[in-house]
């Protein structure tokens, strides 16, 4: 028996379905999207949300499936299993978001459902109540969470003055929620005018469009959608030292600017994320764990949202460790510049990222999520098929120079949460601090 291990398969162009485009008159933007093999229909609704009260929004989001003016929540629940479907909801900055699936033969009442709740939720004063404390109780518990504190200081230093420098409400304003605003909030922005509904199964797209039509077309509602304005420029400044005394560990975060998917660089500062922190074989991950044993698991990653774009890496080490930690995220900040990539080393990242293309979109439910989140920045789903491509013509050179232009550690906000105490000293080798 040979034990030679065979090479790789050559990498294939990623095959995509076309969705089906239709507006309804009320304004609701549907995308239709064919998708046999699985007898199973996914559905995602977004709807605008900017600038909406985040407690009022997560509250909404909670409660929408507590009943009607003609059905119970057990009754909605009921209609929901009877074809093997399911709905959920959330809410962030941006959007509020249902999503769910059922059966493809029952997603006309799927749809009657959803067209029920959007037009008619009661949000009666029981199950708010019982949602408002089972949001809260989730809040006071990440509220200790080193990564949610970290997080939420990291948001309101880069963004202070944005909404999204509030990503998260507090555990008090939650509580400070009553029905009536709840109400209101659905009243002025549960509307159909620039919301997006996006289906993608085994569907014949005509007959689920009439479905569409038929549950759908009756909803309204006043006001015109808010969109969320560009985030400002990131302004380096101080590291930020979030104090948590007694703490075994420290996170550091360290964010910097990033490119819009739209920009000609976004294929090479894609795959520059990978070689530096963006999987298991990165630089970072090699580094701080394999290498140096400081942390278990190192990252980094692009976010972009329908604001703007940042990058980020994320780093929780042992607190005598915080400062030789923080330089080493520094020096392989600069060593993406001055090291660039061997052709190996960029070939195993873009086989990586190639393929996590492929394997998120190889189910209804990956492809529905890529239509809706391409959409939010105006971007059809064809244009997964066009990056994929610009992926594979990225050289060595290209991510030298994105690394140059964008990898710098000077031009990033650095935030650090752990014991004052221990790790001040070892801090102040980076220049001032503040404290948050």
């Amino acid at each position: 028996m040979s034990n030679v291990i065979p090479g790789l398969a050559p990498e294939v162009p990623l095959s995509l379905p076309v969705p089906v485009e239709r507006t309804l008159p009320n304004g609701l933007r549907v995308l239709l999207t064919r998708r046999p093999g699985v007898p199973l229909a996914e559905v995602r609704l977004s709807i605008p949300a900017a600038h909406a009260d985040l407690a009022a929004a997560d509250l909404l989001s909670a409660a929408l499936f507590s009943g009607t003016e003609t059905a119970s929540m057990t009754e909605i629940a009921q209609r929901l299993q009877g074809v093997g479907g399911a709905l959920g909801a959330g809410a962030d900055p941006d959007r509020i978001a249902v999503s769910g699936n059922s059966l493809a033969t029952g997603l006309p009442e799927l749809l009657e459902v959803l067209g029920d709740l959007l037009k008619a939720a009661e949000y009666p004063e029981g199950p708010l109540s019982v949602e408002r404390s089972r949001i809260i109780d989730g809040l006071s518990v990440a509220e200790q969470q080193p990564d949610f504190q970290v997080n939420r200081v990291l948001d309101a230093r880069l963004w202070s003055g944005h909404p999204y420098g509030h990503q998260q409400p507090t555990a008090a304003e939650v509580e400070a929620v009553e029905r009536d605003a709840v109400l209101a909030l659905h009243a002025s922005r549960v509307h159909p005018v620039g919301a997006r509904l996006v289906i993608v199964g085994d569907i014949d797209t005509d007959a689920a469009f009439a479905a569409v039509e038929k549950a759908l077309g009756d909803w309204n509602g006043a006001g015109e959608p808010r969109l969320m304005e560009p985030l400002p420029v990131l302004v380096p400044g101080p590291l930020v030292l979030v104090d948590r005394p007694g703490s075994v560990q420290s996170a550091i975060r360290v964010a910097y600017p990033a490119v819009e998917r739209t920009h000609a660089d976004n294929a090479a500062q894609h795959l520059a994320n990978m070689v530096f922190g963006g999987y298991f074989s990165s630089r970072l991950v090699m580094n701080l764990r394999e290498t140096k044993g400081y942390g278990y698991s190192p990252r980094s990653r692009v976010d972009h949202s329908p604001a703007g774009s940042i990058q980020l890496a994320a780093v929780d080490v042992a607190t005598e460790v915080t400062g030789p930690a923080l330089a080493e995220v520094r020096a392989e900040l600069r060593g993406m510049a001055e090291r660039p990539p061997a052709a190996d080393e960029l070939d195993l990242a873009r086989r990586y990222a190639l393929g996590s293309v492929k394997l998120a979109t190889a189910t209804q439910a990956g492809i529905a999520n890529y239509i809706s989140v391409l959409a939010a920045s105006g971007l059809p789903l064809s244009w997964l098929s066009e990056h994929s491509e610009r992926i594979r013509e990225v050289t060595p050179a290209d991510i030298q120079r994105v690394a140059a232009e964008r990898l710098d550690p000077d031009r990033a906000v650095t935030v650090v949460l752990g014991d004052g105490g221990e790790i001040r000293e070892a801090l102040d080798a980076f220049g001032e601090i503040e404290t948050a």
